[in-house]
């Protein structure tokens, strides 16, 4: 396997200059016969890259058992992380867990105090949640807190703007009686009325405050399949259903599901208190955590369902399609996500996807970036399906 591509503003030193110093950082060790050593900071480069992507490295030699070389792992952590920008650092890590097997690495404290966290890594920390030793769990916590924190820092703005302006919009009265005349805003909108002669405004076009609800003005269900392939969405997930619980007027439930159903309703004020009440793997009834969430909705038409799942039912699908249906038919605005992530086009189940089109549930994967305008589509009361389309997103219809 060739290692990543080295970015030269991560060095010091000049970047490689040579075309055969080039080939020599890309294929490593066994490329030096013909290609030439390294030296300087460039070699120190190679021995990081090498710990990692060659067969005899140290880190490899990890692959037949636990030993004791976490000091090494945290050494070579600090090392990436200096001679190699974040996101070839997080690339580093995420192969290092994948093809080293070092999962079980996390619960060494050591290694969580020097790591660089990220999405992948909360999703590896809450999936080894119940096994992580209690010396370990608050470094475990601080490092999930520290995604957590930066991930809500870059999308609790935009969501709540897109929420709070499609609610506006939603709820503007624009035939109020007398009293409900907001003056400054219809003074505003008929400016182009201004009558000199009589010194005043002609208001063709009142704008009235909106009406006060007496309950949210929707009611949103984030019901997200914890198998181990949605780990990221889960995440994702989990910061936008803080945020939304947040805002007055949105009634958010938070549920996730395999096998069993958990609401982590309860645990939104808290992001991370979410994710550690996850438990990633299993298998998949998403018949039984529709069901569920069929029981707890109240008012349909106020209702909006949204299903994150890559549709792979180990449930009854047929049980399935019938909730799908008398949900829609209820006035519910049913919504699958087949992923929430940055992660590039999904895999899932194309046919349950195409059949729950059919009776009105688009379905389609959706970014983080996205999600805002998302919700705040459907708050409208937009067609869910067209604005995925036009956002280039790939829906079943």
């Amino acid at each position: 396997m060739t290692q990543p591509d080295v970015a030269p503003e991560a060095t010091e030193d000049p970047a490689p200059t040579s075309r055969l110093q080039r080939w020599r950082m890309v294929l490593g060790g066994p490329a030096q016969p013909s290609c030439g050593g390294l030296q300087g900071r460039l070699s120190e480069m190679d021995q990081a890259l090498s710990a990692l992507y060659e067969a005899d490295s140290p880190l490899a030699a990890r692959r037949g058992g636990r030993g004791n070389s976490s000091p090494s792992v945290a050494r070579w952590l600090g090392d990436i992380r200096n001679y190699f920008p974040s996101q070839v650092v997080q690339v580093m890590q995420h192969d290092a867990m994948q093809r080293l097997n070092l999962r079980e690495l996390l619960l060494q404290p050591e290694m969580l105090e020097h790591v660089q966290p990220d999405v992948h890594m909360v999703a590896d920390l809450i999936s080894l949640g119940s096994v992580i030793p209690q010396n370990t769990r608050e470094t475990a916590r601080a490092v999930v807190r520290k995604v957590v924190d930066d991930l809500m820092r870059r999308l609790e703005e935009p969501m709540r703007s897109a929420i709070s302006g499609a609610l506006d919009r939603s709820q503007r009265n624009r035939r109020p009686r007398h009293a409900e005349i907001d003056w400054n805003r219809t003074i505003r909108a008929n400016l182009r009325h201004w009558q000199p002669e009589y010194r005043t405004i002609v208001p063709e076009t009142l704008i009235g405050y909106g009406r006060k609800a007496r309950r949210p003005q929707r009611e949103v269900v984030l019901c997200i399949d914890q198998s181990g392939s949605m780990a990221n969405s889960v995440v994702y997930s989990s910061i936008f259903g803080a945020v939304m619980a947040s805002l007055p007027a949105v009634s958010t439930r938070m549920v996730v599901f395999d096998t069993s159903v958990v609401d982590l309703t309860d645990k939104l004020h808290d992001p991370v208190d979410v994710l550690f009440g996850v438990q990633l793997g299993g298998g998949t009834d998403i018949n039984r955590a529709v069901g569920y969430c069929q029981s707890q909705i109240s008012e349909p038409r106020n209702t909006i369902l949204v299903l994150i799942s890559d549709l792979y039912e180990g449930g009854v699908e047929s049980g399935l399609l019938r909730r799908a249906h008398e949900l829609v038919e209820s006035g519910v605005q049913f919504i699958t996500l087949l992923a929430l992530s940055d992660e590039g086009a999904p895999a899932y189940d194309a046919t349950l996807a195409a059949k729950l089109a059919a009776l009105g549930v688009p379905s389609f994967a959706c970014t983080p970036d996205a999600f805002p305008q998302l919700m705040a589509a459907a708050i409208r009361r937009d067609d869910v399906a067209a604005w995925a389309a036009a956002q280039g997103f790939r829906a079943s219809r």
